[in-house]
């Protein structure tokens, strides 16, 4: 993903040091600021992420990022500010609630394993362009109040350890699925971050609370949560249907069952996200054929259809190949049915290798099942 630059070094202001906000007030019109323009809560980090960076170091080592070589490609980079925004001092970290209020519940989904389960934050609108705009908003908002400074927005792309950085200004904690919970929000939220050269004291951190529940652990189709605070993304449903490039492994594609782009079981079962609340952003309201789909509609989509159907969803990122290679897997986890079996038939000479084998492999089972 690319990275929004928004880099502006700081001149000289006509306003003297004395009228310049303190830094304590600096932070509080920040926070008012970023609550008016749609965020449920700011934080402010430092810069130090010398734990996150050997955790890091480890998780590559053991090859556990797959073939998500962007993980490892920029180095220290990634944990360490500095390097990938010279003159970084602090970091103002967000973070935006996306659950629309109107969408399917997961649990009602997974019930259906004729339907197309996708993971809620993908059913609306891309939230990276959303988010970067309110972030230069905010920025902007910033400037009209001491003259320019110079910072970087960023969500979701570049060398950015959004999560660590999130728990260091006290939005939340790591919890055992990896995922940033927060008590008062759970975890269904996006995250975003301003990169800044302000000297802005950081907020405490805030502590886990995840004691000894193992919900997430143990509800992971896929056993990808290989232990506390540890995630093997080989293994991962949301890898596996959204950045793996190639097939599905055998061994994973009957627990994928009816989800085919991410998965949201984790969050699902979290106890803290009882306390989860709904987006008021009209922009994450559910696109009607992403919310629940059935899965042979789906199917049936040309490139064309799928590539106007998502427009400007984060979906139409993983193109219409694993599109076709997550539903025909979803198709031969589904109940046995002859509208199933014609339409894999349909792709059996599909131009991509990929498709026709996991048709072929989708078609042996629903084939076997009604025979049965």
């Amino acid at each position: 993903m690319v990275a929004s630059a928004l880099m502006s070094r700081a001149t000289p202001t006509s306003s003297s040091p004395s009228d310049l906000p303190t830094p304590a007030a600096l932070k509080a019109s920040i926070r008012e600021w970023g609550r008016g323009l749609g965020f449920q809560e700011i934080g402010f980090a430092g810069i130090d992420l010398g734990a996150t960076e050997r955790l890091l170091e480890h998780w590559l080592a053991e090859g556990c990022h797959g073939q998500m070589e962007w993980m490892a490609r920029h180095g220290t980079k990634r944990t360490r500010p500095e390097l990938l925004v010279p003159g970084t001092r602090s970091v103002i970290c967000v973070r935006m609630d996306y659950l629309p209020p109107d969408a399917t519940p997961v649990e009602a989904l997974l019930e259906q394993p004729d339907k197309a389960c996708i993971s809620r934050y993908a059913i609306g609108r891309d939230y990276h362009k959303l988010l970067r705009a309110r972030l230069r908003k905010l920025a902007d908002r910033i400037v009209e109040e001491i003259g320019p400074f110079g910072y970087r927005v960023f969500t979701d792309s570049a060398p950015v350890m959004e999560k660590p950085l999130a728990a260091s200004a006290g939005l939340g904690w790591i919890g055992k699925h990896t995922n940033l919970l927060n008590r008062h929000a759970g975890s269904w939220f996006f995250l975003g971050e301003i990169y800044t050269d302000l000297e802005l004291p950081p907020d405490l951190p805030v502590t886990d609370h995840c004691g000894s529940c193992r919900r997430c652990i143990d509800i992971c189709p896929t056993r990808a949560i290989t232990a506390p605070y540890q995630l093997d993304a080989r293994r991962c449903i949301s890898y596996l249907t959204i950045e793996l490039n190639g097939s599905i492994p055998l061994e994973f594609r009957e627990a994928i069952g009816n989800r085919v782009y991410g998965c949201d079981d984790c969050q699902m079962v979290c106890p803290w996200n009882r306390y989860a609340q709904f987006s008021g952003e009209d922009d994450f309201r559910p696109r009607r054929d992403l919310d629940a789909g059935e899965l042979v509609e789906l199917f049936g989509w040309d490139e064309a259809n799928f590539l106007a159907r998502t427009e400007g969803t984060a979906i139409r990122r993983i193109g219409h190949e694993r599109w076709l290679r997550n539903l025909a897997t979803g198709l031969g986890n589904a109940p046995p049915s002859q509208a199933a079996v014609i339409a894999l038939q349909a792709r059996l000479d599909h131009r991509s290798e990929i498709v026709r084998e996991h048709v072929r492999w989708a078609l042996s089972r629903q084939q076997r099942a009604i025979g049965g």
